[in-house]
């Protein structure tokens, strides 16, 4: 167990706040995520990651990594000129600026695939395509949400729903000549992002368990069936994507599954804590710094307001790491210049870090310009993250 001062020894003398990527802890979430697929490859999300160096980092770690998962046709692009291959658009985009500079490097060679889920997502790419003369590799998104009586259980993502719907858009694209579909995608956000193992939501948890039950043979039939439809009907469906870290173990029972993305699953960002199927290594966070003591059991950090995306509640806070019994004051939470922080234990004076982890994995890299790569109790080296590359995406 990693305890406060070996981490407060290693990054002794480093300026606050940083952020610290755990090359150990990280190594063994690589291996976790590798057994929980078995044989099937995994595509790695960069949206998860956001750090270049990083994203070779685990490339390199086994054979088994194939390929990236970008979240934007200007990140691909980028990507791309640095030499990474194999990449798929996760979103759909009409930034022409963006897909143009995608094309560009799919004219050199490179693999990319643009995702679609509308005729004019595929119209947009076929008009630049067919300037340079290239052909687009096109995968479509198949919607894995489930519409119960009272309940919308998943993700508003594409309109495509069904195989139905999926053969009838292959049908407006198959005559657009610059593009070509060879992949389908599905991504299951209500059994790969939503733990149901929560502290203190023991009833919530019994009834998210129920419903991914219920969920996950659903999701086997709409992707089974979509993508026979597809060839059934003339596609050469060549990529069939789906998962995420917490639907590991039933995306790739799936018999036409080619790979599963993992990205949340390598730093293990606080949310991902929470799955009953398997225990990931805390292996990323930030470090603050304690500047005020303004009542007894009560210090003041700068800085620490990192608060992750989506629907405001508090599991969207950054959760307090090391040292042990930190906990953040319930009024006033993270906050952007300065965070109260609860502590009765005796680690904590003035000027020492205070270390946190964050909610959502790569939105930690939007706040930083580095990451310090530690291995046992010393750095091994500083790397930049997509910020500071000076590369924003959304």
């Amino acid at each position: 167990m990693t305890q406060y001062s070996d981490y407060k020894q290693a990054f002794a003398g480093l300026s606050m706040p940083f952020a610290w990527v755990d090359l150990d802890q990280m190594d063994r979430n690589i291996a976790l995520h590798q057994k929980r697929a078995r044989h099937v490859p995994i595509r790695i999300a960069s949206k998860s990651i956001r750090s270049v160096e990083i994203l070779r980092y685990l490339l390199d770690a086994s054979a088994q990594m194939q390929g990236i998962m970008c979240y934007h046709p200007a990140e691909a692009a980028w990507l791309a000129s640095l030499g990474f291959d194999d990449l798929l658009i996760a979103y759909p985009s009409l930034d022409t600026a963006a897909l143009d500079a995608a094309l560009d490097q799919v004219a050199k060679g490179k693999t990319i695939y643009f995702m679609v889920d509308l005729l004019e997502h595929a119209q947009a790419i076929q008009k630049l395509a067919q300037v340079k003369q290239v052909r687009a590799l096109l995968c479509l998104d198949l919607d894995m949400s489930i519409q119960y009586p009272a309940l919308y259980f998943g993700v508003h993502r594409s309109r495509v729903r069904n195989a139905e719907e999926a053969v009838a858009l292959y049908r407006q694209i198959r005559g657009l000549p610059n593009v070509v579909l060879k992949g389908v995608m599905g991504y299951e956000a209500q059994i790969a992002g939503l733990g149901d193992a929560v502290p203190g939501q023991f009833v919530k948890n019994q009834i998210i368990r129920q419903l991914k039950k219920n969920a996950i043979p659903k999701i086997e039939s709409r992707r089974t069936r979509t993508v026979l439809a597809l060839r059934e009907a003339g596609a050469d469906i060549r990529l069939v994507n789906g998962g995420g870290t917490g639907s590991v173990e039933s995306t790739i029972l799936e018999p036409t599954i080619t790979e599963v993305t993992v990205g949340s699953g390598y730093y293990c960002s606080h949310l991902f804590d929470n799955y009953q199927a398997f225990t990931a290594q805390p292996a990323a966070g930030f470090a603050v710094q304690v500047t005020r003591h303004p009542r007894t059991g009560v210090l003041t950090c700068n800085g620490g307001g990192y608060v992750a995306s989506g629907v405001a509640e508090p599991l969207k806070l950054p959760k307090p790491y090391l040292p042990r019994g930190v906990r953040l004051d319930s009024n006033e939470g993270a906050g952007e210049v300065q965070t109260p922080i609860h502590y009765r234990g005796s680690e904590l004076q003035s000027g020492d870090p205070v270390f946190f982890r964050h909610a959502k994995a790569g939105e930690l890299c939007e706040r930083f310009n580095f990451l310090y790569l530690i291995r046992g109790n010393n750095i091994e080296r500083e790397v930049s993250t997509y910020r500071g590359d000076g590369k924003v995406f959304m």
